[in-house]
C-alpha cells in the first residue's frame, strides 16, 4: 500500500487558538456521519476557539499534488501506478523474512511462501511460454477438502509433475496447492531433495498421503512410476500397470474423491530411443536414456523439445459412500484402479485425436 500523504491547506487560511484537525471529505449515499446523500461535503462544526475555513478550493482534485493517484493511473511501463515500488517493498520484506527465519514450514517441509513467490515464478514461464500448457476441466477439482489427483507419467524426466503443479496452482479458482507424492530417489539427490520438500512434495507412501488428504490437501500421484516415465518412445501414451491399487486404498480410508488426469505433450519432450542399462546400474538409477540429442550433443541435448501440452482433469470418482472396511477389499480396489486407468487412457486417446500437431 502506498504511503498516506497529507492533504495541503492554503497558506493564507485563518488559524486561531492552536491547530485544528483537518476535515476529511467524504462521498457516499448518506448515513450517520457520512455526509450528504448527494455526495457533497457535510457541514463542519467548528472546534471551540477555531474558525472553519471555506471548503471551496481547499482540496485539490484527484490526481493533483498531495493526492494518491487514481485507481486507473498507470506508470510509463503500463503497470498500475506505484506498482514497482510495491514490488520492491514486497521483495525486500520477503528477503528479510528469509534471513531472519520468520516464515512457516509444515511438518513435511513445505514452504508455501517460497513456493508461491519463487519456485512457481521460475516454473511458470516454462509452462506458459515454452510448453504452452492448456488446462481443461479444472472445475473437477473440489474447492475445499481433500482430493487425490491420479495422472499418467511420462517424459524421461519428471517435468510433467511440475507442470501439473503449476496448472493447479495458477488455474484453480480457489487458489489450491498440489502436494505431489514422489519416489524415494528424489529425496536421495542433493539439492533436489531440499527443493522438493520446499515445494510440497513428500514420499510416496500411504501414511503420508492419507495424512495430507485428511488435512484437506490436494494430493497428486502418478502410479506408473519409473515404468511410465522411462518407457520407450514407441510405447508413448500407452499406460503401464498402476501397481496394486495402493492409491485407491488411501483415498477410501480418507473418503477423498479420485480425480483422473490425462497429460498430453510430455511424451515427446525427450524421445527415448534407447536405454543404456549397464550405465544405469553403475549410476544406481532406473534407466539411462538415449535420445536423438542426448548424450550426443552434451548438455545441449538435455534441453526438452518445445511440445504443446494439454492437461485435462476428468470427472471425480467419489469414495465417501463406501464403508470403512472397503479399503481392505482387494476386488473393490482392483475395480476402482481399473476404472481410473481406463478413464485416463480413454481421455489420452481423445486428446491425441483432437490435437493438430506435436508442437502447435
Amino acid at each position: 500500500m502506498a504511503d498516506a500523504k497529507v492533504i495541503p491547506f492554503d497558506d493564507d487560511r485563518s488559524r486561531s487558538g492552536g491547530a485544528s484537525r483537518p476535515a476529511r471529505r467524504r462521498t457516499g449515499t448518506g448515513g450517520p456521519g457520512s455526509g450528504r446523500g448527494d455526495g457533497s461535503a457535510a457541514p463542519v462544526s467548528a472546534l471551540p476557539g477555531a474558525q472553519v475555513p471555506e471548503l471551496s478550493g481547499q482540496f485539490p482534485e484527484a490526481g493533483e499534488e498531495g493526492q494518491e493517484p487514481r485507481g486507473d493511473a498507470v506508470d510509463a511501463d503500463g503497470s498500475p501506478a506505484g506498482g514497482w515500488e510495491r514490488r520492491i517493498a514486497g521483495g525486500l520484506a520477503f528477503l528479510r523474512r528469509r534471513v531472519t527465519g520468520d516464515y512457516d514450514v509444515d511438518e513435511f517441509g513445505y514452504d508455501e511462501e517460497l513456493t508461491d513467490q519463487v519456485l512457481m515464478s521460475l516454473l511458470r514461464p516454462l509452462a506458459d511460454k515454452y510448453f504452452r500448457v492448456e488446462v481443461k476441466g479444472i472445475e473437477n477439482i473440489p474447492s475445499d477438502g481433500g482430493a487425490l489427483i491420479v495422472a499418467n507419467h511420462s517424459g524421461t524426466l519428471p517435468l510433467d509433475g511440475l507442470m501439473l503443479q503449476v496448472a493447479v496452482h495458477d488455474n484453480h479458482p480457489a487458489d489450491r496447492h498440489l502436494r505431489l507424492l514422489a519416489a524415494d530417489l528424489v529425496f536421495h539427490l542433493p539439492v533436489v531433495n531440499e527443493l522438493a520438500r520446499k515445494a510440497g512434495h513428500t514420499l510416496a507412501c500411504a501414511e503420508d498421503a492419507q495424512r495430507l488428504l485428511e488435512r484437506g490437501e490436494i494430493v497428486g500421484v502418478m502410479p506408473e512410476g519409473f515404468k511410465g516415465i522411462g518407457k520407450p518412445f514407441g510405447e508413448r501414451y500407452k499406460l503401464q500397470r498402476f501397481g496394486r491399487g495402493g492409491f485407491v486404498s488411501t483415498a477410501l480410508r480418507a473418503g477423498a474423491p479420485i480425480v483422473p488426469c490425462s497429460i498430453v505433450g510430455a511424451e515427446e519432450i525427450y524421445p527415448m530411443i534407447g536405454n543404456a542399462k549397464t550405465l544405469a546400474r553403475l549410476l544406481g538409477i532406473p534407466y539411462f536414456p538415449i535420445t536423438p540429442t542426448f548424450p550426443w550433443l552434451g548438455p545441449l541435448g538435455a534441453l526438452p523439445l518445445p511440445t504443446k501440452w494439454t492437461i485435462q482433469f476428468g470427472e471425480p470418482i467419489p469414495t465417501d459412500g463406501y464403508p470403512p472396511e472397503a479399503a481392505e477389499d482387494p476386488m473393490l480396489m482392483f475395480n476402482l484402479t481399473d476404472q481410473v486407468r481406463e478413464q485416463i487412457q480413454h481421455t489420452l486417446y481423445k486428446l491425441l485425436v483432437q490435437r493438430r500437431s506435436v508442437f502447435f
